[in-house]
């Protein structure tokens, strides 16, 4: 089937070009939202816009249809520019239903195009929605753009010469939706059609049913042309490609770089993959990912437990493997006691901890970083790792290669943290030169060489790693206290306090093998903010915005939080004030203020959601004011 023609050829309708836009597409689990998000996603990586994606899925499962817990979101700012977060107020929000307006609407700037499907304001859904009257008609949307369209009914009529009726019809109303926006924003579709073709067509679990690949073909095309068509919009707009750095580009989610971080590692080291996992959200994307690529050696163990996952990988390292798991912080809880295994026996292991809101269950589906102060004390004993965490999407990428190297190096288990922002976020991705990457060379035990297994290198205090089957190189391992050289079992306290000692000076001498902290924005500044993980963005963003508009700030991220790098505490101290903004209670502010003996001031958020810019601008003001009053 032919795709519309170009924009410039099909239409008389002014176009405007502007700098970038932020939409959200919003609607019932289930209305796809998740996906016409990601295809006007790919689309606009395909026409070379820089963009950022908060997907935002609804907490509860299976919450009843039309109630605003059970709403899903999509959310994508695409730009001419360089940009780093999914963007602040929205200049266009879709509201399949009466649900999605109440939860999204307040996101909504002023002035802002506003999209619904009348179809979904019916009394009943306005009642579920627990609307006491209908705001498509009470004048409470007079401030917005309105779009009023009978998407549903308009799907229906466009799909029913595939044959396909009913609820099945309804089911492409997200397609309808998608082609409107495409012409809104000039989108090309010719990738969204033939990704329809793939995942719906002769070769795919569809194969026997042909009109659904023709139904979904017809639904997106339909929106297009009556988005080109109709009066509801007088013009619409472009965003031009943006000014990327050159490189070869793809969309890649947090989760994803993740997966091509450890087979990258993997390839370059020559150690295989054993990724034993319990699937948890955020983290069941790196089992699905890691799954598909068994041409690489990559084994997969779906565990029934978190413990057992974890138990699996660091047999799985013992023997010669890469053992690698990933959780969420309650399952961190669970697999701390095996952790302190990994620690005792000095074995690699690459723990994922992507973090989500809330103490227990709590938030599965939100973002926070709560679990610093869980992954660096959170084991019995004096039982330090290495804690790094990523700062984007695409970051994920370079710090899950990171993990690998350090726990290979060192021979140390290395926790990686990122969270649900980035995991499922997305953004454009310039696919690395391998051979510029860093060596990952595992120092393994040779058979005939004398060998002791608590014998340390000396400059980075790791043993080697002598891997079972090896003649000569028998030897002892387990959970109970080592002898310092032998490994064989002791209880001396002598030996204990060495042991101990040296566990710990290992992990300390990583500081030498890690980046020193870099300072970005006004050298002048008296104000330094800090972040780490993924607030880097939202908190990099403001920081440029204050720079701008002539506040004096600087920006300092730390990627690597056990150790921290050797100049930190020497760059701290530079300032007059010290403040960290952090999706938690304050725990980087603990750590700063305990480890360098600086004041250090916080700011707090813990509501499933990252910063805002335009917050963080203000707060950055008004600390400023306080400190010069």
């Amino acid at each position: 089937m032919l795709s519309p023609s170009p924009v410039s050829d099909a239409t008389s309708k002014a176009i405007e070009d502007i700098d970038s836009v932020t939409i959200r597409f919003a609607g019932d689990s289930g209305d796809g939202m998740q996906l016409t998000g990601t295809q006007f996603t790919d689309a606009s990586a395909i026409f070379g816009n820089d963009l950022a994606t908060l997907p935002d899925f609804p907490a509860e499962i299976r919450a009843p249809a039309g109630t605003v817990a059970g709403v899903s979101a999509f959310q994508i700012h695409f730009s001419s520019h360089d940009i780093k977060t999914p963007g602040d107020d929205l200049d266009v929000l879709v509201a399949m239903n009466a649900a999605a307006l109440k939860a999204n609407i307040a996101d909504l700037e002023v002035g802002g195009i506003l999209v619904v499907d009348k179809a979904g304001f019916t009394d009943k859904d306005l009642e579920k929605a627990e609307y006491r009257s209908n705001p498509l008609t009470d004048g409470s949307l007079t401030g917005f753009r309105v779009i009023e369209a009978d998407i549903t009914s308009l799907t229906v009529k466009a799909v029913e010469p595939a044959g396909v009726k009913g609820r099945s019809a309804e089911l492409c109303k997200n397609f309808f939706t998608l082609g409107m926006m495409f012409w809104l924003y000039d989108r090309p579709t010719e990738h969204t059609l033939k990704w329809i073709d793939e995942k719906f067509g002769p070769r795919s679990k569809y194969k026997d049913k042909p009109e659904i690949a023709a139904a979904n073909h017809a639904a997106l095309i339909a929106g297009y042309h009556y988005a080109e068509t109709v009066e509801l919009f007088a013009s619409h707009y472009r965003v031009r490609k943006a000014d990327l750095p050159k490189g070869k580009y793809r969309k890649i989610s947090g989760n994803e770089a993740t997966v091509f971080g450890l087979l990258t590692a993997s390839q370059k080291s020559g150690r295989n993959i054993f990724y034993g996992s319990y699937p948890i959200t955020p983290a069941s994307d790196i089992l699905h990912g890691l799954s598909r690529y068994k041409n690489f050696g990559v084994v997969t163990f779906q565990a029934e437990d978190e413990i057992a996952a974890v138990a699996s990988a660091i047999g799985a390292s013992w023997a010669g493997s890469l053992g690698v798991t990933a959780t969420s912080g309650p399952g961190i809880c669970l697999k701390s006691e095996a952790m302190n295994l990994a620690v005792m026996t000095e074995l690699p292991l690459v723990v994922i901890d992507v973090q989500r809101g809330g103490p227990s269950t709590g938030l599965p589906t939100k973002t926070e970083q709560s679990d610093l102060l869980l992954a660096i004390f959170g084991r019995s004993g004096d039982s330090p790792i290495p804690v790094i965490c990523a700062k984007s999407p695409s970051d994920c990428f370079a710090m899950a290669f990171e993990a690998c190297r350090l726990a290979m190096k060192y021979m140390t288990p290395v926790m990686l943290l990122t969270d649900g922002y980035i995991a499922n976020g997305s953004e454009p991705w310039s696919i690395p030169d391998p051979g510029a990457l860093p060596k990952v060379e595992p120092v393994l035990a040779k058979s005939g060489e004398t060998f002791f297994p608590y014998e340390r290198n000396v400059e980075t205090q790791a043993r080697k790693w002598a891997l079972p089957g090896t003649p000569g190189l028998e030897h002892r391992i387990g959970g109970l206290e080592k002898s310092q050289k032998t490994g064989m079992v002791s209880y001396d306290p002598d030996n204990h306090q060495a042991m101990t000692l040296e566990r710990h000076n290992k992990i300390a001498g990583i500081a030498k093998d890690i980046p020193l902290q870099t300072v970005e924005g006004d050298p002048s500044a008296s104000l330094l903010v800090v972040s780490w993980g993924g607030t880097y963005g939202t908190v990099s963003t403001a920081v440029a915005d204050c720079n701008h508009a002539g506040i004096k700030v600087a920006h300092a991220h730390i990627n690597y939080l056990n150790p921290f790098p050797s100049n930190l505490g020497e760059v701290l101290r530079k300032y007059r004030t010290v403040v960290v903004p952090e999706l938690n209670m304050g725990q980087l502010k603990l750590l700063l203020s305990g480890t360098y003996g600086i004041p250090v001031q916080g700011i707090s958020q813990v509501r499933g959601k990252p910063f805002r810019v335009s917050f963080l601008v203000d707060q950055f003001e008004r600390i400023l004011k306080k400190a010069s009053a």
